[in-house]
């Protein structure tokens, strides 16, 4: 088991689609950096970890079968390709368990029950935000909404120029 071996093997999940490997690789990185400085380590950093190179594992899938990559087909057919994936590269099942569950609930902000699932969420955000090219207004919408985290907070202001 080992982070790395899953950072190569999304890439491979999604060769020549470099949109979407930049989108997980940013989002592993804005987790990993908001879950260290939240105090993070061990087990927990490694599931959050694991949960940011895969949560949107199952876009593939979605639009494959429906033709749509909307979040709540992504949460409900992502579970199962990140398992077998995690399983392949033998992750621990906790490990896998967690993973599973919040790679089918990141797009689900009202059931929010952990530091590595609040954070997962945020770092998303500060992705998608960008990425889509959103107004201040959502931004300032995000930030009220969904922000929860000291370093996420920050983040996400100093990123998109909010006065705190």
């Amino acid at each position: 088991m080992n982070l790395n071996q899953l950072f190569c093997e999304m890439i491979q999940y999604y060769r020549n689609d470099p949109k979407r490997i930049q989108h997980f690789t940013k989002v592993h990185s804005y987790a990993k950096l908001i879950g260290e400085l939240s105090g993070m380590q061990g087990e927990e950093l490694l599931t959050l970890e694991a949960a940011a190179y895969v949560h949107d594992i199952g876009i593939k899938v979605a639009e494959e079968k429906y033709g749509s990559s909307n979040g709540r087909l992504q949460e409900q057919e992502g579970p199962a390709v990140a398992e077998e994936m995690l399983g392949r590269l033998h992750f621990d099942e906790k490990i896998i368990r967690r993973v599973s569950y919040l790679v089918g609930h990141h797009h689900t902000y009202d059931q929010i029950d952990g530091l590595d699932y609040q954070i997962l969420v945020e770092a998303d955000f500060l992705v998608n935000l960008y990425e889509d090219g959103v107004t201040k207004e959502a931004v300032m919408h995000a930030y009220n909404k969904i922000f929860r985290t000291e370093h996420g907070k920050r983040i996400c202001a100093e990123m998109f120029g909010i006065e705190e």
